[in-house]
């Protein structure tokens, strides 16, 4: 890698990210041990973390943090092999190691340079220290014990200093590590107010009162069906005298009275029991639907639970440039799911840090604007129509228009005529697109190219919207809308060839039957008009792969999803109107299903898919990009166009995925990405690719098992694979050529030419 990327700047806040989370599971791991040194799973995690770590600090070339992380993996190599036991002082270097990655990860005042200048003392003084408890000698002097870095969380500027991709806080205390980093499986705990817990029992109980209804009632339903068989049987017997020529009128006629008393008794038992069974229903509805608000009122809490530090950060980063400012909350104790407010955690942090650095300006522009030299940043929070709203402002200089416009045009995203009729919405717009920023030079908190698309990421994940405003001599407005929970969702139900499924009714924008004159063809794709533009039509049997149901009628029912640019229109079969749906979380057995995210049942018991929109939305792209869009109202032959190739990449050192997928996409190649074995083995059996490039060591199935895998698949058998691993000796050369794979890259000598040279070699230039 050249110097440049060496010190790239999105590299750097990468890796702070994942030392983050490599630290929380080393932080675990290591407690765990001093508890029962000899724990292999924990050794095994704590091994892999130190040993992604320090993958990670090689590519982006933080020599200090290679060094700590080998010095770390060979002492719990060594545990893992018997060679030491760990004793508490090995504990307690360990630990000192972990908060000396994290320092290295977020260096002090934002200098890059730390770990080889400023940091170098302490980190060489840690390593002598640890090659003498490797050699036996367990006693720590004075002079290095006070070399030794002091835990991360103790520094009070690390939080504001924070970069603008950074976290933000500390996971709540509930939070369980992440699996996809290495981390143990841990039971979730969640604190409970008594009083709710109170409310619960006594619902239960109240539960149980009702169900012990249900045998008299079933006794009762019992004696009018013996009551209905006595009437059957007293016909019976009327009809047989009707077929004996001795039957006298009076016997009929006492019969038939017989019959019809027993069908007026059948009749009002019947009334009573359908009158009964009405008010059970009542009551057992509105006491289910007393129990489910309850239980979610457990998981629901205020959202100043889930901004703890944002005023003491904002105050701190601001101090750090030189300004005054102060965070205003309004609405802090709206009731929010604990779920949605964990993730809510990162885009605050980043949405106020935006605020702070972007909107409000120094004391003396201020004073000169006629402004208090103290800033303002608001943070209002509210509940409405059944969603949580959440405004970020501020009472800064705002976006200057004419630079976002200027910097539109030199970053060639619109022509100087085109961004001249840009209003001032369409332009806000831009600023959410990935790598955009305002910043010419790179600061601890600004100009990464990590901004605010990150956040919109982060905010579609809960099914959520963003939507950026401003008003003449104001600073930006964040408007945030979000679900109160990811327990329920106001769905859309539709008919798919023959089956149920659902789009979650915040992420629609209209349904509609369209006419089949409305429908227009272009060369290969069909659109129609939605608010004065074209949009695409796809028809979702296509998307999910399964048979086109003729249609009848004159129009076609469609759904419209999307934002901005990305907006399509999905043909299905029949609207079958709004549900409320109790969200069911697929299994983690069948890993990430393409289109999906969560189940559920309807009223009637049928079971329903809940689309994920922002996965149909690229399914959706890659069919256009790859010219398979077919008719909805006939199937179409397949386009013969150009098609990109496929890559997928499987690391468990986000770093080092990262780094992969933008070296590709940016040769034209189309990326996907897999976090361990596993994962990309789920990937593989649901999607098509061209090549695989994958890691030795990880998590779930390793490398070399991936690769035996795909060579024993019939479908797989030809697919070309290649390894990417730091493992570089001989002997793990011909390992990985046996298992199967077709070239073998030592991650030691890695630069952009030899994996972009090895992929051409296998596969070809990028697109066909």
């Amino acid at each position: 890698m050249n110097p440049e990327q060496l010190r790239d700047a999105s590299m750097l806040d990468l890796f702070a990210l994942e030392a983050d989370a490599q630290a929380e599971v080393l932080n675990t791991g290591l407690l765990a041990l001093e508890r029962d040194p000899t724990t292999a799973s924990h050794l095994e995690a704590c091994m892999r973390a130190a040993h992604s770590l320090k993958g990670a600090a090689r590519i982006v070339g933080l020599d200090g943090g290679v060094r700590v992380a080998h010095v770390m993996e060979d002492c719990l190599v060594a545990a893992q092999r018997g060679g030491i036991v760990l004793q508490p002082a090995h504990i307690d270097a360990l630990l000192q190691g972990t908060d000396l990655l994290q320092r290295i990860g977020h260096p002090p005042g934002g200098n890059l340079n730390w770990p080889e200048l400023d940091g170098r003392p302490e980190i060489d003084a840690w390593i002598a220290r640890m090659s003498r408890l490797l050699d036996g000698d367990e006693g720590l002097p004075d002079a290095v014990a006070a070399s030794a870095p002091a835990p991360l969380a103790a520094q009070p500027e690390a939080h504001a200093a924070a970069p603008a991709s950074d976290a933000g806080h500390a996971a709540p205390p509930e939070a369980a590590p992440d699996p996809a980093f290495g981390g143990d499986t841990q039971e979730r705990m969640l604190r409970v107010n008594a009083d709710r817990l109170d409310r619960l029992l006594a619902m239960a109980g109240e539960a149980m009162v009702e169900s012990h209804w249900l045998r008299p009632f079933g006794g009762a339903m019992q004696q009018a069906r013996r009551q209905q068989m006595r009437a059957l049987q007293a016909i019976d017997s009327v009809q047989a005298l009707l077929d004996t020529p001795e039957g006298s009128v009076t016997r009929m006629r006492a019969a038939l009275a017989e019959v019809r008393q027993l069908l007026e008794d059948g009749h009002g038992q019947l009334s009573q029991r359908v009158d009964e069974f009405d008010q059970y229903d009542h009551r057992a509805s509105r006491l289910s639907r007393r129990i489910y608000d309850t239980a979610l009122s457990c998981r629901m809490r205020p959202l100043s639970d889930g901004m703890t530090g944002f005023s003491r950060m904002v105050r701190d980063l601001g101090r750090t440039l030189g300004k005054h400012v102060h965070l205003v909350l309004s609405g802090e104790q709206t009731q929010v799911d604990r779920d949605i407010l964990e993730q809510l955690d990162a885009p605050l942090a980043h949405l106020l840090r935006n605020a702070v650095d972007h909107g409000i300006e120094l004391p003396d522009t201020r004073r000169a604007a006629g402004k208090p030299e103290e800033g303002r940043i608001t943070l209002m929070a509210r509940h409405n129509a059944g969603r949580l709203v959440i405004e970020i402002f501020d009472d800064g200089a705002g976006v200057d228009l004419d630079a976002l416009r200027a910097a539109i045009v030199r970053r060639g995203l619109a022509q100087a005529d085109t961004a001249a009729r840009l209003s001032q919405a369409e332009m806000l717009e831009f600023l959410l697109l990935p790598g955009f920023s305002l910043r010419e030079t790179v600061s601890e908190v600004s100009g990464r190219g990590v901004g605010l698309d990150a956040v919109q990421d982060m905010v579609r994940a809960v099914r959520g919207s963003l939507k950026l405003s401003q008003q003449p001599g104001s600073g930006l407005h964040f408007h945030l809308e979000l679900p109160l929970t990811l327990s329920v969702v106001r769905a859309l139900l539709v008919e798919i060839s023959g089956e149920a499924y659902a789009f979650p009714l915040g992420l629609v924008h209209r349904a509609v039957a369209l006419p089949r004159d409305a429908i227009e063809q272009t060369e290969q794709h069909q659109h129609f008009r939605h608010e004065g533009r074209p949009v695409g039509l796809v028809s979702a049997a296509q998307i999910l792969q399964r048979p086109e149901q003729p249609r009848e009628g004159d129009t076609t029912p469609v759904v419209v999803i999307g934002e901005q640019e990305r907006i399509y229109g999905i043909a299905v079969d029949r609207l079958l109107g709004e549900r409320m749906l109790v969200v069911q979380p697929l299994a983690q057995a069948l890993g990430k299903i393409k289109d999906i995210a969560a189940g559920s049942l309807t009223d009637d018991g049928t079971p329903v898919l809940i689309f994920d929109v922002e996965d149909m939305l690229r399914s959706v792209e890659k069919l256009v990009s790859e010219g398979r869009i077919e008719r909805v109202r006939q199937a179409g032959t397949e386009a013969a166009v150009v098609r990109r190739k496929r890559v997928l990449v499987v690391d468990d050192s986000l770093t080092v995925r990262e780094l992969e997928r933008k070296l590709l996409a940016g040769r034209g190649y189309d990326v996907s990405v897999a976090v361990d074995g596993m994962d990309g083995w789920n990937v593989l059996r649901a999607e098509a690719f061209d090549l695989i490039i994958t890691d030795v060591d990880m998590p779930r199935l390793d490398g070399i098992e991936l690769v035996t895998r795909i060579r024993g698949d019939a479908r797989l058998a030809q697919l070309p694979v290649m390894i990417v691993s730091y493992k570089d000796r001989e002997q793990d050369r011909e390992r990985g050529m046996q298992a199967g794979a077709d070239y073998y890259l030592a991650k030691g000598s890695f630069h952009d030419t030899a994996l972009l040279d090895a992929v051409r070699d296998l596969i070809g230039e990028a697109r066909t």
